[in-house]
């Protein structure tokens, strides 16, 4: 809807309007909630904002319009992988061993989608692909860093609701938003009035939907469950992408697509499988 915006110019959008909405909403609040607070809980939220908003979604559009959707959806699909690989060395946490299955899944679910974006035709130079992957590589450390800062954050901060450090994050998030803003020089394109119509709307509708509402179920989500559980959640961003652009497309999945929907499907449902408990029988 939005394809000729810069990403610089999506991000910035987005996390202003993100910052904005998250600091009337932590106002009326802010002296009880920063009582609750520490010095080194500002510097968290500073780089948890960067890891996990501005800086990863200017790499992830960076990297969609060099290198192409195909590379830029194989390397972001391996997001769960990385997040419950690392996860797995908590203390207490699933043996890797048992997860192996579900990660297997998750793999060829994200080589699949690949397959189905590489058989596009791409019009980009090889030094774009190459560039492209760079700052998907970069969106992808970002990210996973950012996964599993969070969920240490939120189970050290007992006293902060997963809904208040979500604002907080955004409040951060803006003010790196606003850095964004002398990058706008050296954008040369134009747009219409309707075109920034749209891009308004867009970026409303994303900061409140994805960032406002999204990033309050995921935190919430991270604090009820291990980081090795957790990490598997994210799939449900790739099969909700996909459903959302077959939806956009007016199509059925292909053959490729399908398969990737029910690999999603089976790693999750391996991935909880492994983390049930063994119910205990009760003497006779």
């Amino acid at each position: 809807m939005v394809a000729d915006f810069a990403p610089v110019q999506l991000a910035m959008s987005r996390y202003l309007i993100f910052g904005a909405i998250s600091l009337a909403l932590v106002l009326p609040r802010w002296r009880e909630i920063a009582d609750r607070l520490k010095r080194s809980d500002y510097f968290t939220l500073a780089w948890l904002g960067l890891a996990g908003n501005t800086l990863y979604y200017v790499l992830m559009g960076s990297a969609v319009q060099l290198g192409g959707i195909a590379m830029t959806s194989l390397v972001i699909g391996f997001l769960p992988v990385a997040v419950t690989v690392i996860g797995s060395n908590a203390e207490g946490a699933v043996p890797i061993s048992r997860l192996a299955p579900s990660l297997l899944l998750c793999s060829a679910g994200a080589v699949c989608i690949g397959l189905q974006a590489l058989a596009l035709p791409s019009s980009t130079s090889l030094l774009q692909q190459g560039a492209g992957l760079l700052c998907a590589t970069g969106a992808l450390i970002s990210w996973t860093s950012y996964a599993i800062g969070n969920s240490r954050a939120l189970a050290r901060l007992k006293d902060v609701s997963a809904h208040d450090w979500n604002l907080l994050t955004g409040v951060a998030t803006g003010f790196q938003a606003l850095a964004l803003i002398p990058s706008l020089a050296f954008i040369n394109t134009v747009h219409d009035a309707t075109a920034w119509a749209r891009f308004a709307v867009v970026s409303l509708g994303v900061a409140i939907l994805a960032s406002i509402v999204g990033n309050a179920f995921w935190n919430r989500m991270s604090r009820l469950l291990p980081l090795t559980l957790a990490g598997q959640m994210i799939l449900f961003e790739t099969l909700f992408a996909l459903l959302y652009g077959l939806a956009w497309e007016r199509r059925l999945p292909t053959t490729l697509e399908a398969i990737a929907f029910c690999f999603v499907l089976l790693s999750v449902g391996t991935c909880i499988h492994a983390h049930r408990v063994p119910a205990t029988v009760a003497p006779a």
